[in-house]
C-alpha cells in the first residue's frame, strides 16, 4: 500500500505547488487583457510569467510553500481508516522534502526550527458521491494572516455584511500579494464558517455560483472590491481581486457568524481519486 499510495500522492504535491490551478490562470489572464494601467498590466505580466516558469521546471510558485491544508472526502462506497489518513499526510510531508519544498511548520510557542510535519487534515463523508478524493490545498501566510472573523447580529441587513468583507479585503492591502481570490463563509459557528470560508477557495473560480442569490452577492462584492484600486501587488488598476466565492451553511436563531479566507494570487490546489489507500465496503 505504501509504495502505491506515494505513486499517488506525490504528483499530486507537486501539482498543488509547481502548477497554478487552470481556472486562476484564466481569470489572470482575462485580468491582463482588460488592465489598462501599465504598472499594474505590467504586474500581471510577471505573475503570469512566474506560473509558466514553475510549471516549466517543476519549480515552487512561491517561495511560501504554504501549510498544506489535506481535504479528504468519502464517497458512499468506500470507507477509510485512520491509519490510511496517517499515511496521506506522511507521503505528503515526504513529498515535500522530495521536492526541495520549503518545511512548513514550527510551534507555535517555542518557534524553533521548521519541520515538515503539522499538515492540517479534514475528512468529510458525502453520501450523495463515490470514491475517495484528496486534496491538497498549501496556504501561504502572507494572505492567511488576513483572516477575518465577525459574529454579527442576526438582525443586520447584508449591505453590513458586504461593508465588513469589503473593509477586511481593503486591510489586507499589498501585503498578500494581490490579485487576490477572495473565500467567505457565512453560517454555522464560528470555528465552521472559517472552514467554509476555506473551503470557498477550492471551488472553481472563473464560473458562477449556482445559487442565484449568492451569485449576485459575489458579483456584487467583487465589483466593489476592484472598484477599491489597490490593484496587482498594489500598483493601482482594475483588478485587486479576481472572483469572490461564498460558501454557506444553517445557523443559530441568534447568531450569524462570517467569515473571510483571503488567498493571494497563487491560489494553488490539487485533488486527485485515491485508489490505493480505500477499502471497499
Amino acid at each position: 500500500m505504501k509504495n502505491s499510495l506515494k505513486c499517488e500522492i506525490e504528483p499530486l504535491v507537486k501539482e498543488a505547488n509547481f502548477s497554478l490551478r487552470r481556472d486562476v490562470l484564466r481569470l489572470l489572464n482575462k485580468a491582463f487583457f482588460v488592465e489598462k494601467n501599465k504598472k499594474a498590466k505590467k504586474a500581471l505580466s510577471w505573475i503570469l510569467e512566474n506560473a509558466d516558469i514553475a510549471k516549466r521546471q517543476d519549480l515552487a510558485i512561491c517561495q511560501d510553500t504554504g501549510l498544506p491544508i489535506i481535504f479528504i472526502e468519502v464517497g458512499s462506497n468506500k470507507s477509510i481508516s485512520c491509519l490510511c489518513v496517517k499515511k496521506i499526510e506522511q507521503e505528503i510531508s515526504l513529498a515535500y522534502r522530495k521536492n526541495y519544498l520549503r518545511p512548513f511548520s514550527v510551534s507555535p510557542i517555542c518557534r524553533k526550527t521548521p519541520s515538515y510535519e503539522g499538515a492540517i487534515t479534514h475528512v468529510d463523508f458525502n453520501p450523495e458521491k463515490r470514491g475517495i478524493r484528496v486534496t491538497v490545498f498549501p496556504k501561504g501566510f502572507g494572505s492567511e494572516n488576513k483572516s477575518q472573523l465577525k459574529m454579527f447580529n442576526p438582525t443586520v441587513g447584508l449591505k453590513e455584511i458586504e461593508d465588513f468583507i469589503v473593509e477586511s479585503v481593503k486591510r489586507a492591502g499589498p501585503e498578500s500579494c494581490p490579485p487576490f481570490v477572495v473565500g467567505v463563509g457565512i453560517g454555522g459557528t464560528s470555528d465552521h464558517a472559517l472552514l467554509l470560508a476555506k473551503k470557498a477557495l477550492l471551488e472553481r473560480v472563473d464560473l458562477a455560483n449556482k445559487d442565484g442569490l449568492l451569485n449576485g452577492l459575489e458579483k456584487r462584492l467583487l465589483k466593489k472590491i476592484n472598484a477599491l484600486g489597490v490593484g496587482p501587488m498594489g500598483l493601482g488598476g482594475k483588478c485587486t481581486a479576481l472572483a469572490v466565492k461564498i460558501k454557506t451553511a444553517p445557523t443559530h436563531i441568534a447568531g450569524l457568524p462570517v467569515a473571510i479566507n483571503i488567498s493571494c494570487h497563487a491560489l494553488r490546489s490539487a485533488t486527485r481519486e485515491l485508489k490505493s489507500v480505500i477499502d471497499e465496503k
